[in-house]
């Protein structure tokens, strides 16, 4: 539930400044929608898990010849949909392309929670989810191939999707923010729980077996784990798709941040902080930074890329 607090404590900064606690709307009309990075622009879309990010799944929307792929959004563990985009929706949409997003990973609890936690099940389940999407995608728009926006969890699971499951020929490029692309330690909690292990062999596997219960994707996503294994048994790029990979050095999930990246041709690995000393942007806040939303924007058309301005980024916040 990080996202929802941190939705919360900015809420509650933003009230103890005697300010009004609203976000930016979700816009509307012919004009350019809103586009506010900040992470109360998630807050319409809290206790409304089903409804997707302002700008994406025109269903009759049409890729044009300068922008051919649709970009597919695929959010991290916890967030839903509208939660984890509600910034690079819009901008995306703005810069015309053609966007959709879905939620993936549902489990019971996420039915107890009314659908407002997802991304929970097993990661090779929600892979194929994503697989089944981007079918869908690939349907509606006429597109060949689509290009893959991932936060998290999200950015890990396009690589899966690739290597194990057939997407490659139907994949332009991936685009991963914070992506636990090799697993995490969680801030060190998996190396200590391991180490602890050690004696006293049961601790682990019995955290697992009630972590699997209700969200398999948290043991997946443990460095290590057969599934990361799995993942890391094959090089980490298929050729023919571009890739980038989006970190910040404070991340506290995906831990080590350079987990995140990948080796192998057609790779950018970037380091926000080697942009810009301003950015202290985390895992969460991320996804509401103007510099690496930016760097989004440089990934899909590189062509026209342009430097993002350096200001400040805020934890928890975005900016």
């Amino acid at each position: 539930m990080l996202r929802k607090l941190s939705v919360g404590l900015a809420c509650l900064a933003v009230l103890a400044t005697g300010a009004a606690c609203t976000a930016t709307p979700s816009g509307g009309g012919s004009g350019p929608l809103p586009v506010s990075y900040n992470i109360l622009a998630a807050a319409p879309y809290v206790l409304q898990p089903t409804k997707p990010p302002a700008g994406s799944n025109n269903n009759s929307c049409k890729p044009t010849a300068a922008h051919p792929y649709p970009v597919v959004l695929v959010n991290g563990t916890i967030a839903t949909m509208g939660e984890n985009w509600p910034v690079l929706s819009p901008l995306l949409k703005n810069n015309g392309y053609c966007v959709f997003a879905f939620n993936y990973g549902g489990t019971w609890l996420s039915s107890l929670l009314l659908g407002n936690i997802q991304g929970l099940d097993s990661a090779a389940g929600s892979a194929n989810e994503l697989k089944s999407y981007v079918n869908f995608v690939l349907g509606q728009t006429g597109a060949t191939k689509v290009d893959l926006v991932g936060h998290s969890q999200g950015g890990m699971l396009p690589n899966y999707y690739v290597k194990f499951l057939g997407g490659a020929p139907k994949v332009h490029s991936i685009i991963g923010l914070a992506p636990d692309n090799h697993g995490t330690t969680l801030s060190g909690l998996v190396t200590l729980g391991n180490k602890f292990s050690q004696f006293f062999p049961p601790l682990m596997p019995f955290i697992n077996i009630m972590l699997g219960l209700a969200a398999p994707s948290f043991v997946d996503q443990q460095i290590g784990s057969p599934f990361i294994q799995q993942l890391n048994s094959l090089p980490d790029t298929v050729p023919g798709i571009n890739y980038t990979v989006i970190a910040t050095k404070y991340d506290e999930v995906v831990t080590p941040y350079t987990s995140s990246f990948l080796d192998g041709p057609n790779v950018k690995n970037i380091t926000l902080q080697d942009q810009c000393d301003l950015d202290y942007s985390e895992h969460i806040s991320i996804a509401f930074n103007h510099i690496a939303l930016g760097e989004v924007l440089n990934a899909l058309d590189p062509a026209h890329a342009v430097t993002p301005v350096c200001s400040p980024v805020y934890p928890a916040v975005g900016g």
